[in-house]
């Protein structure tokens, strides 16, 4: 059996990077227990669309794009839960027969899709395209709502008081693109579509609370790495341990001051840039 080129290989291949880069990306991705084209992707070396065209290579797999605005039935999108989706960066394509065009960021996902087939007793015909454009397809056909891209700095503050909502609206609209969610499903489907640089969340809210929310967002690749502030009245020492300890950046308490707030948002927003910029690391 021919065995499978290496990514970077096919990148030097193409000329997109050099040896040297590739033996440095590769340290950077070890380092931080992330994919290599993952890291590449972040570090802006190569664009979506180049991994796609480079992992479908490697697996010897089609490409795919511009399909997020298609029409899609709910029987084919029923086949695989959104969530999965999400958590999987999949999308079903076409069903013809017992064969399921699958969109998929990642070929070497094998065990999600082969639970796919077996439980839909489907044979699955993959097909490679950006995260970007499965993200998109699943907000859009999924939850009818098109994904926000923006130069600004944006914010999802989640509050199921309205006075609070408008209160802290107002406070961050000055410096930057503020969403806003009455409940903890809105603000995850907010979330996904709007891509926000920071999130703000009340503790006690309807259908899903902010540690339901957070656990929720950490577990998509899409949104896992976003700094979540935990907004809640309860003031000891035990609540803001617990928030910490569960995954929350930070924790702000009611009343809100004005000056704290901000100043938190903008810690949150500096950690994220320093943390996440990987030509710094």
């Amino acid at each position: 059996m021919e065995q499978r080129k290496k990514l970077g290989e096919i990148f030097v291949e193409q000329k997109l990077l050099s040896p040297i880069t590739v033996e440095r990306v590769l340290v950077i991705s070890k380092r931080l227990n992330k994919r290599f084209g993952t890291i590449l992707e972040e570090m802006g070396l190569v664009t979506g669309e180049e991994l796609a065209f480079a992992l479908a290579k490697q697996y010897n797999c089609k490409m795919v794009s511009n399909f997020a605005k298609g029409s899609f039935s709910s029987q084919l999108l029923d086949i695989i839960p959104a969530e999965v989706a999400l958590q999987n960066l999949l999308f079903p394509l076409k069903r013809e027969g017992d064969k399921l065009a699958l969109a998929i960021a990642d070929p070497t996902n094998t065990k999600v899709v082969d639970n796919i087939a077996a439980n839909n007793n489907l044979s699955i015909v993959p097909f490679v395209a950006t995260s970007k454009e499965i993200n998109s397809a699943i907000c859009i056909n999924y939850f009818g709502m098109e994904t926000i891209e923006s130069m600004r700095k944006k914010v999802l503050v989640v509050d199921d008081e309205k006075a609070i909502l408008d209160m802290i609206s107002h406070i961050l609209s000055k410096d930057y693109l503020v969403f806003t969610a009455m409940d903890g499903m809105q603000a995850y489907k907010e979330a996904l579509s709007k891509k926000p640089d920071v999130i703000l969340t009340d503790k006690e809210m309807p259908k899903l609370h902010g540690y339901g929310l957070m656990n929720s967002l950490k577990n998509l690749p899409e949104t896992k790495s976003i700094p979540i502030i935990l907004i809640s009245s309860t003031v000891t020492i035990e609540e803001e341990s617990n928030a910490l300890d569960k995954g929350f950046f930070d924790f702000i308490h009611k009343p809100i001051v004005p000056a704290i707030l901000l100043a938190r948002v903008k810690r949150a927003f500096d950690f994220f840039e320093k943390h996440n910029c990987l030509f710094k690391c």
